[in-house]
């Protein structure tokens, strides 16, 4: 992966803002309900600066690394989880995955959205239709996946895999995504929330709990300032009596490498390297779908592809 650089920081202020990057699990009312807070702000700015996002697609796909990043919150060694939203609406959908050590990757389906008048709001309603979200769990040690899906309720990413997890695990639980931006259309905050209900959990308390997180203030606008997650944790849940545990960092990452890539062109078969051979133009390029680093090969490499595959 090649990382483009978030343009107007300094060596020292890209230190400082990936070391802010954190996911915070915590537990409320003595363990009977379980949570995750991140703090992505740098996260999406890169991920907006790699995959050259317009601010309603900065939203979407910002909300859904948001949401990935909080869903490890409770995996373990090498799992891996991942959901995608195939929908008819004009953003076609988008897919994104992320892993126990908080790497994040992914990528819409249309970009940039077509949309036919300018924004009048940062609803995102509009642009999903019918469709479906598809959560796929990968457990280092099993043998297969495990996958669910369910029917979009609604054009909201946090309503929607509430839903999904009510649905299919039958585990009440509650998402908050925000991302905030200036007036010119930078990202200065990003974060998310995510409460889930144990079992044996107070119904009472889930409720009150409920309504608490729909009054929360701005989690984006919150991380715009100096608040940190510890800080808004301690002020919002204070009668719910919360607890903190690990922290752990995230990361807009991909594990791609022009080696992979090549490995990939070099088993293309030899009618389609001698096509490429002929009509060039050179350097070809290719791009990875899901962090959107370009790697190019020169008609020399493609050359050594074929002699391979001649010989």
């Amino acid at each position: 992966m090649i990382k483009k650089r978030v343009p107007g920081m300094t060596n020292k202020e890209l230190l400082k803002a990936r070391a802010k990057n954190k996911l915070y699990n915590f537990i409320l009312e003595h363990g009977q309900i379980r949570g995750a807070m991140i703090h992505g702000t740098h996260m999406v700015r890169e991920m907006r600066i790699n995959h050259e996002l317009g601010i309603l697609e900065t939203l979407l796909l910002g909300h859904a690394y948001l949401a990935a990043s909080l869903m490890t919150a409770n995996l373990k060694e090498q799992d891996r989880i991942a959901f995608k939203i195939e929908c008819s609406g004009p953003i076609k959908g988008f897919s994104v995955e992320a892993n126990a050590f908080g790497e994040v990757r992914g990528h819409l389906k249309n970009n940039p959205i077509p949309i036919e008048k300018p924004l009048e709001s940062f609803d995102l309603a509009p642009f999903f239709g019918d469709g479906f979200l598809v959560v796929t769990h990968f457990p280092e040690y099993a043998k297969h996946p495990y996958v669910g899906h369910v029917k979009l309720k609604t054009g909201s990413i946090a309503i929607n895999l509430a839903h999904y997890f009510l649905s299919s695990e039958q585990t009440p639980t509650a998402f908050n995504l925000s991302i905030k931006f200036d007036p010119e259309g930078h990202v200065t905050g990003a974060g998310g929330l995510f409460l889930q209900a144990l079992p044996g959990a107070d119904d009472q308390r889930v409720w009150e709990l409920e309504q608490l997180v729909h009054q929360l203030p701005s989690i984006g606008e919150a991380f715009s300032g100096d608040q940190s997650p510890k800080d808004y944790i301690t002020l919002y849940f204070h009668s719910f009596s919360p607890k903190l545990l690990a922290s752990r960092r995230v990361e807009f990452f991909c594990h791609c490498r022009k080696e992979s890539v090549g490995q990939i062109i070099a088993k293309f078969p030899v009618e389609n390297l001698e096509d490429i051979l002929k009509t060039g133009p050179f350097p070809i390029e290719t791009r990875c779908q899901n962090c959107s680093t370009v790697y190019q090969f020169n008609k020399e490499e493609i050359e050594s592809f074929l002699k391979i595959k001649l010989h």
